[in-house]
């Protein structure tokens, strides 16, 4: 899976689960200040991520420091390559 696939499904993922306008989804998006995000949401972002790509995120210790759209990009990119 390419950088640019990651991206495309990442951004599906909101659009669809969270109904955020493609416009706001960029790498510098805060997750929480930017796009509205609460605490709950986040549980739903990370169990519809790893539907999508069949990873398990939830136990990264990455993911508690996720707070730009880039961020969970780059998280998923290196699991990706961990998978390889």
């Amino acid at each position: 899976m390419t950088e640019q696939e990651i991206v495309d499904i990442t951004n599906k993922v909101f659009e669809e689960s969270f109904e955020i306008e493609k416009e706001k989804l960029k790498p510098g998006a805060h997750i929480f200040t930017d796009l509205g995000l609460d605490s709950l949401d986040i549980v739903d972002l990370v169990a519809a991520l790893q539907k999508s790509f069949g990873i398990n995120i939830r136990n990264e210790e990455e993911v508690r420091n996720i707070r730009t759209i880039q961020d969970i990009y780059s998280l998923i990119i290196k699991l990706n390559k961990k998978r390889k």
